[in-house]
This record gives structure tokens, C-alpha cells and sequence, in this order.
């Protein structure tokens, strides 16, 4: 698994799907230490200053088309990540979140790179062509880790590992044991 460090991106899904349509291999992990327009469900804005651990995934063509399924598998993951290493009781609030005491402390949004060629039948509907048109998803994940202080706006409901445990964690050993249980449970629905 290649993973490319960045010290600042706007988005680290916009720079997977990017290096994606650049023919970039499955699995290729890309980590920014802040994001300066990271994004969730919607197009909402994600708080996303350096103590975080922002990452997006370059995925395997997969038997499951359905991207909730894919959203919600790595929700499940980061938050056994969570109570395993922590002792903390995360609860995932379908289909992309995970909280701890009722705040969001991990957000997941998994997005399809479309190709350039669209199918020309009439008959098929958007969702079917685009379903053929798919030249690879991209699962991206924020984590709040290592951040001390939230916005007022965001305050009343958004926590992070570093609040909720009273000390740092370390960003790197959690990224790998994410992305050992993701690459683990989609090995068995890899094409």
C-alpha cells in the first residue's frame, strides 16, 4: 500500500480521484495534515486543522456497487479502531459518522471516479450508465485525533479523541490499523 504524504491539501478525495483519473493504483493512500476545503456528505464543510488525520483511499473495483455499504464498512472499522485501542464507546449514526458522547468525532465519505466515455444507449438510466462509467471509488476519512479546541459553531457537536481521552494519540499507528481492517474486510468483495 502507497501512501503519499501532503503537509496541506484542499481535499484529500479531490486529490485521490484526482491521481485516480491519473491511472494511480488501487490502494494508493493519500494523508494531508490539514485540509483547507475538506468536505462531507453534501458538499458540507469539514473542520479539518493540523492535529487531525485526514485520508482518502483509492479503492479496488468491488462486487458491491453500493457506496453506503462502503461508507458504512469503514465507519464500522474506524470505530472498533476507536473502542479497541481507547476504550471508548463510539457509536456509528448511519451512514457516515461515528460518535463519542453524541459528537462527531470521525466523519466517512466514499465518492466514484466517472470515466470519460458515457454509454450512448437511451435506454439506460442515469444511474445504470454512470454504474458502467465508474473507473474506480475513493473512500475518504477524517479523524478527529490530536485537536484541542473546536469553533464555537462546531463546539455542541464535534469532539475529538484528544478531549475525550485527556492526551494525544498517535495519528500514524491509527491510519495503519484503519487501513489494515479496511483492506482486510474488502479483500473478501475485491473483484
Amino acid at each position: 500500500m502507497e501512501i503519499k504524504y501532503f503537509s496541506q491539501l484542499k481535499s484529500t478525495n479531490q486529490k485521490a480521484k484526482e491521481l485516480s483519473s491519473k491511472e494511480a493504483k488501487p490502494w494508493l493512500v493519500v494523508v494531508a495534515e490539514k485540509q483547507t476545503a475538506g468536505y462531507g456528505k453534501e458538499k458540507v464543510p469539514w473542520f479539518s486543522p493540523q492535529g487531525g488525520l485526514y485520508f482518502s483511499i483509492i479503492l479496488p473495483k468491488s462486487k458491491i456497487e453500493d457506496l453506503q455499504t462502503l461508507t458504512i464498512l469503514a465507519a464500522w472499522i474506524s470505530a472498533k479502531v476507536i473502542k479497541d485501542n481507547f476504550n471508548l464507546e463510539p457509536l456509528i449514526k448511519l451512514p457516515n459518522d461515528v460518535l463519542l458522547n453524541d459528537k462527531k468525532v470521525c466523519g466517512i465519505l466514499t465518492e466514484n471516479v466517472i470515466g470519460a466515455s458515457t454509454c450512448s444507449a437511451p435506454t439506460l438510466s442515469r444511474v445504470e450508465r454512470v454504474g458502467k462509467d465508474v473507473k474506480s471509488s475513493v473512500i475518504g476519512i477524517g479523524l478527529n485525533t490530536n485537536i484541542e479546541k473546536f469553533p464555537k459553531e462546531l463546539e455542541n457537536i464535534a469532539t475529538s479523541l484528544k478531549i475525550e481521552l485527556g492526551k494525544e494519540v498517535d495519528n500514524e499507528e491509527i491510519l495503519k490499523k484503519i487501513l489494515k481492517g479496511l483492506k482486510k474486510q474488502l479483500k473478501t468483495i475485491s473483484e
